[in-house]
C-alpha cells in the first residue's frame, strides 16, 4: 500500500505544476522570456531532486553502481520524454493556453498514450481482443473528462 502513497504525492505534485509553472512565469515579470526562466529553474529543480535524491537513496541501500546500457539508454529517453513534455506545457503558455485547459487536457491524455504504449510494448496474453470493455470505457472516460474540463473551465 506505500506504493499508493507515493502516487498520491506525485497526483499533489504535479496536480499543482502546471498553476506553480504559470505563476512563476508571470512572477519573472518578463512577458517575452519569463516562461522560459520559469522553466529553467523548473530544470535545476528537477535535475536537484533527481541527482542528489536518487544519489541519497542508492548510497542509503548500498547500491552497486553498475548500470547496463540498456537501462542508462531508455531511463535517458524517458528523461527527456517527460522533459519535452514539461517543455510542450510552456510552449502551451506561450500560444495563450491556460493552465486549467493545457493541464487538463495533458492529464487526461497522458493516461491514455501511457496505456496504448503499454499495449504496445507489453500486450496482454491473448492479444488486444483479450482487453475488456471497462478498460476501454475507462479510456473513453478519460478523454472525455479532458474534453468536458476543457471546455467547461471556469472563468
Amino acid at each position: 500500500m506505500t506504493w499508493l502513497i507515493f502516487a498520491l504525492m506525485t497526483v499533489c505534485s504535479w496536480g499543482v505544476y502546471g498553476v506553480l509553472l504559470h505563476s512563476g512565469q508571470v512572477a519573472m515579470a518578463d512577458p517575452v522570456n519569463g516562461r522560459y526562466k520559469a522553466f529553467l529553474f523548473v530544470g535545476v529543480a528537477y535535475t536537484l531532486t533527481a541527482v542528489i535524491g536518487s544519489a541519497v537513496v542508492l548510497l542509503l541501500n548500498g547500491a552497486s553502481w553498475n548500470m547496463p546500457g540498456k537501462g542508462i539508454t531508455l531511463s535517458t529517453i524517458a528523461g527527456i520524454a517527460g522533459a519535452l513534455g514539461a517543455f510542450g506545457v510552456v510552449l502551451a503558455f506561450a500560444a495563450n493556453g491556460t493552465p486549467s485547459v493545457v493541464m487538463s487536457i495533458v492529464f487526461a491524455g497522458a493516461p491514455i498514450v501511457n496505456a496504448c504504449v503499454a499495449l504496445a510494448m507489453h500486450p496482454p496474453p491473448g492479444g488486444l481482443a483479450a482487453l475488456n470493455w471497462p478498460f476501454l470505457l475507462g479510456i473513453l472516460l478519460a478523454a472525455a473528462g479532458g474534453f468536458l474540463v476543457s471546455l467547461y473551465k471556469p472563468g
